[in-house]
């Protein structure tokens, strides 16, 4: 389950499975094809502009994220706790600079790194069109602005459907003038509740490092 599911879902490595079509129909509607014969219309809600709210609760690392991950491409770092926590650094035709994964468990994670500088207000969009090359009947369920150790940043969480598994992305995207980073975790959806406790401490272990 855990190598099927991994391959399923890493689309943001670029191992684009496609389980899922687009079509038009006679009359102009998109429709969504399944490879089980199914099929539904694209609910153009999950692309609509809607107002990013901002939660006003300052987010910090867990004391018992002792070790920080450094990228080698921008100044940024993640905490975390190596005892719950492996990680492995991505090839060089991989789209992350690390994969992490919660040790003994359904719950994965990628730290996405680049050299352009993109507006935190454009990085939803950004995240959303990526995501729906592999899912097209992703949606963002929740969406927020966050003060991660002093940062500014985008909180998203996607769902979607993937060879006929549902899974959700939970992640933090955030850019500076010395690049961007797109930090998020992904696991079945009805583990999600499971793991958030283990979610959200990684994800605040992000920081910049001066």
């Amino acid at each position: 389950m855990k190598k099927l599911f991994l391959a399923s879902v890493l689309f943001l490595v670029h191992l684009f499975l496609f389980a899922q079509k687009k079509a038009v129909t006679e009359t102009g509607e998109e429709v969504i094809l399944y490879t089980d014969g199914s099929w539904k219309y694209v609910d153009s809600s999950s692309v609509k502009e809607t107002a990013i709210g901002t939660n006003s609760k300052p987010f910090k690392k867990k004391i018992s994220s002792s070790f920080l991950l450094k990228s080698t491409n921008i100044n940024i770092g993640v905490w975390l706790d190596p005892k719950k926590w492996s990680f492995k650094k991505g090839g060089t035709d991989d789209a992350a600079e690390y994969e992490l994964e919660l040790k003994g468990k359904d719950l994965y994670g990628l730290l996405i790194t680049e050299k352009v500088e993109f507006p935190l207000e454009t990085f939803k969009m950004i995240a959303l069109e990526n995501a729906k090359e592999a899912s097209p009947d992703i949606k963002i369920v929740k969406q927020e602005y966050r003060t991660v150790n002093g940062k500014k940043l985008l909180m998203l969480q996607m769902d979607g459907t993937m060879q006929g598994v549902k899974f959700s992305y939970y992640g933090y995207y955030y850019s500076n003038t010395k690049g961007s980073v797109q930090f998020v975790t992904y696991t079945a959806q009805n583990l999600l509740n499971d793991y958030l406790e283990d979610i959200e401490e990684i994800l605040n272990g992000l920081v910049t490092i001066e």
